[in-house]
């Protein structure tokens, strides 16, 4: 069997971790978290086998929405640190084996951004056309808000020009003129800058918004947004050969291939899967996996370059917008019934252990899952200790809490009074002093042990990142049985039961010749032969398997 090399594709079988600077450990003691902080948990990062940390914005900000309203791309915000900090930590983690991917937010400025200060000034300003404006009063567009609970048009009228100017997101957050060479010139200034002091890539956030022009008078028919998108690609790694674009993409699957550059991969290189992550939700709230074997079946096969990335959380409401409004409704009323659970009317601001009831057995089948399908999985900090939302906090914030290190004060995120913290901890059941990193590191029964193992096995069939996903049939509605195949020939069989029953599960093997077994990679390599290109496989209540594919005469597992 040949050895898969991931050469400049070493994204295609990466686990990732999304992380907030501020809010993941404080080092000198002033309720915020910092760049140095940061630093001295990388060590916590390489132990549970992270090879890739993902950082939420860190720049300067008007701090109206949790760094995504920047008011300078060449900086960091002083209360996390300073450039110095910044090169100091990418150097720590490549030290540990770890790449460092930035969030690029090039929709928007802040309105406090020096180009905007400027822009709005006169209508002949030299930085007017790096923002969207029109003379004529704009059509209603509030059903086409991001955020229905404050904004109710997607343009704001400025009094001092007398102009609309164009916003996707808050009224805070002018969107920023992508047809313009200058504006162009200046995405390029800042990918190029942030290359240089050696980050790995970009997630690059709300991508389809990015390009959107709505309608603008002095739209200019000539841009092609996926035409320019190729253009950053094509930018981003004559910089650094093997950097990754990793794309905030929730749109149907039908849409995602010309974001990814249709059939020759000349765009994104990941996108988040975020038809499957609803679906995995649906089938949880069902019992039934038939919703997400759907989904899967739906998943374009993507060309070499390309990838999907698999995820439970992010950092933003659990968005369940491309359900149906009867299918999101069901998965309201398992997981999040209170009105004050959900957002927006189209998701769940909640964590996943709060909404299963803090039931590990379904926790780590949902886990298992997403590591098993073909594509490269990501965590949200606090994933893998089972760390929940405080519906306390407004918002999408209520799931950004800070990062639970001890059962101390302040859950040992910081030395400082709890009142100075970024935003107030869980309790409870939930809270540090019961979930926390110390304390399950010591347990090797723990959750974090659990996904700490995951994360292992993942990389050590790295054929997973590689492989396409073929839904396997078998009798039972609460189970999905899927196989990941690679063009080497590697197979793995994922099995993973929703329902609160066990089964025997019935497959049809078709690759395995005489004298094939299926080993059992989660549970102590047991192996299973294969009669008849056939067998039978028993699964606990919400209970996961995943089982490679041996043949004779292949190396042995160890």
């Amino acid at each position: 069997m040949r050895k898969i090399d991931t050469g400049d594709l070493w994204w295609k079988n990466a686990v990732l971790y999304c992380a907030d600077i501020e809010t993941f450990y404080d080092w000198n003691g002033d309720g915020c978290g910092d760049i140095r902080g940061m630093t001295e948990r990388i060590e916590y990062l390489a132990d549970l086998g992270i090879n890739c940390l993902w950082l939420m914005p860190f720049y300067p900000t008007a701090r109206k929405d949790d760094g995504y309203d920047i008011t300078d791309f060449f900086s960091v915000d002083p209360r996390l640190g300073n450039l110095g900090d910044f090169v100091e930590l990418v150097r720590t983690a490549k030290a540990h084996g770890i790449r460092v991917i930035v969030d690029f937010v090039m929709n928007h400025t802040s309105d406090a951004h020096p180009w905007f200060k400027s822009a709005r000034r006169s209508v002949d300003d030299p930085y007017r056309d790096y923002y969207v404006w029109t003379d004529t009063e704009p059509p209603d567009t509030s059903k086409d808000v991001v955020f229905p609970d404050q904004e109710d048009s997607l343009w704001e009228h400025d009094p001092k020009t007398g102009q609309w100017y164009l916003h996707h997101f808050y009224k805070h957050q002018p969107d920023l003129n992508i047809a313009n060479p200058a504006v162009q010139e200046e995405i390029s200034r800042t990918l190029g800058f942030w290359l240089q002091l050696g980050v790995a890539g970009f997630r690059v956030d709300a991508v389809p918004f990015l390009f959107a022009r709505d309608g603008a008078p002095d739209d200019p028919g000539s841009f092609d947004p996926y035409e320019y998108l190729g253009d950053v690609r094509n930018f981003v790694t004559r910089r650094v050969g093997d950097a990754v674009l990793l794309g905030e993409v929730n749109v149907p699957y039908k849409d995602q291939k010309a974001f990814f550059g249709g059939s020759d991969g000349d765009g994104l290189n990941m996108q988040f899967d975020f038809i499957g992550m609803q679906n995995i939700y649906l089938s949880l709230a069902r019992g039934d996996a038939r919703p997400l074997a759907k989904a899967l079946r739906q998943r374009p096969a993507l060309d070499i370059t390309s990838q999907w990335a698999n995820f439970v959380r992010n950092h933003d409401e659990l968005t369940l917008d491309k359900l149906s409004d009867s299918e999101r409704q069901e998965v309201f009323d398992a997981f999040g019934p209170d009105p004050d659970m959900q957002l927006y009317n189209r998701g769940l601001r909640r964590r996943l252990p709060a909404m299963l009831g803090g039931d590990e057995h379904r926790m780590r089948m949902v886990y298992s899952l997403a590591f098993s399908l073909p594509g490269t999985p990501v965590l949200f900090y606090g994933e893998e200790l089972g760390m929940a939302e405080n519906l306390d906090v407004p918002g999408r914030f209520a799931v950004r809490t800070p990062m639970q290190w001890t059962s101390g004060d302040n859950g040992g995120f910081s030395s400082a009074a709890k009142r100075r913290l970024p935003r107030p901890l869980p309790d409870g059941l939930y809270g540090p002093e019961r979930v926390n990193a110390a304390d399950q590191r010591h347990d090797h029964d723990s959750f974090w042990w659990f996904i700490r193992d995951l994360i292992y096995t993942y990389r050590q069939q790295p054929e997973i990142g590689w492989s396409t996903v073929e839904v396997l049939k078998q009798p039972h509605r609460a189970v999905l049985a899927h196989a990941c195949r690679e063009a080497s020939g590697w197979m793995m069989i994922g099995l993973h039961n929703f329902g609160d029953q066990s089964v025997l599960v019935p497959l049809e093997v078709a690759d395995a010749p005489p004298g094939s077994v299926l080993v059992d990679l989660l549970d102590g390599r047991a192996q299973h032969p294969v009669d008849q290109r056939r067998v039978e496989m028993p699964l606990d209540p919400f209970g996961y398997r995943w089982l490679r594919l041996v043949r004779p005469g292949d190396a042995p597992i160890i």
